[in-house]
């Protein structure tokens, strides 16, 4: 009796529950928010990044307009220029311009009522200004990424005092470039000798023009022991760079950042060795979420730190399926 009269309550429950539930609606029904990409339109990193955003949307009832900057900080300020003549209820953004930057256009968007986010690229005095208006940020910490990762590299990887490395980044960005900045500062303690190259604009927007300028450097300098591709669609590339300049695997420690189905293979192929990811899905995801929120109920800018640790041959082939589907 007892067990018939618990089953009874438990449907009742569920009966409710689904009454309630469909009662309901996306939050974010009827909002319309820009997303700018970053990159280019197929480009792996970029791709994945608008993978977590349309699913948000989706989710959350949003209708959403993505934007493509081919990683250029004056093609993202144009964008942005083009989206507060939409008035869309928010626009995610990515750091790459600065605080300097987007500054007044940040200012003009919140004067006009539209919400403006970060993820991927820091912008840290916006933030401060307007958090409490909804201006979050979902990424890395750039000096963070960077420090923990040249460490993990040396934990991983014996060096000697004076060994070559390689790394290619963009220091020249305000909030972008501290993550080379802080590799740099780790590995010239530890007694490396360094070689930096900055990333082209070039090479920034079509990473397969990287290959031959990967290849002059290795050739000039075949005492190199570890580079460092601080740019997750050149450190897909990998695999392809380092064959196509006569290198076998391990012939030197290659390591980078971001997830994607042609890093996987790099890693899976033995070419890359060490990978810090940063979960671009996550950032498209909660970046759009932080807009519907602010818009609807008020809150203020979340600050979630989404580095996920690392990738290598120890856990390629549990992450590998996820690569492939534009997920992680």
């Amino acid at each position: 009796m007892l067990k018939k009269l618990g089953i009874m309550a438990l449907a009742v429950f569920l009966m409710v529950g689904a009454a309630f539930a469909s009662d309901l609606e996306p939050s974010g029904k009827g909002m319309r928010v820009w997303f700018d990409a970053g990159g280019s339109a197929g480009e792996p990193y970029s791709t994945i990044l608008i993978n977590g955003a349309k699913q948000a949307a989706a989710d959350l009832g949003v209708e959403l307009t993505i934007v493509y900057s081919d990683w250029n900080a004056e093609k993202m300020l144009e964008n942005f220029k083009n989206g507060l003549a939409a008035k869309p209820t928010g626009y995610v953004v990515i750091g790459v311009p600065g605080d300097d930057g987007y500054g007044p256009l940040v200012d003009e968007a919140f004067a006009d009522g539209m919400i403006v986010t970060a993820v991927d690229t820091e912008l840290p005095r916006l933030q401060a200004k307007y958090q409490s208006r909804g201006f979050g940020y979902i990424g890395p910490d750039g000096w963070k990424q960077g420090e923990e990762m040249a460490k993990e590299i040396l934990r991983r990887k014996e060096f000697k005092q004076g060994d070559r490395a390689f790394v290619w980044g963009l220091k020249r960005l305000e909030s972008r470039g501290r993550r080379a900045r802080a590799m740099l500062e780790v590995f010239e303690k530890a007694g490396l000798t360094v070689d930096y190259l900055e990333i082209s604009d070039e090479v920034n927007k079509d990473a397969a023009l990287g290959a031959p300028v990967l290849a002059g450097y290795l050739a000039a300098n075949p005492d190199c022991k570890l580079i460092v591709l601080d740019h997750g669609a050149l450190t897909g590339q990998t695999a392809n760079f380092l064959r196509g300049a006569g290198l076998r695997p391990g012939d030197v420690y290659a390591t980078g950042f971001s997830l994607n189905p042609a890093t996987a293979a790099s890693i899976e192929s033995g070419y890359l060795n060490l990978v810090s990811e940063a979960q671009p899905y996550l950032m498209g995801y909660l970046g759009v979420l932080q807009i519907v929120q602010t818009a609807k109920y008020g809150f203020g800018g979340l600050v979630v730190d989404t580095g996920g640790g690392y990738v290598s041959n120890e856990n390629i082939g549990t992450i590998a399926p996820l690569a492939k589907k534009g997920i992680r």
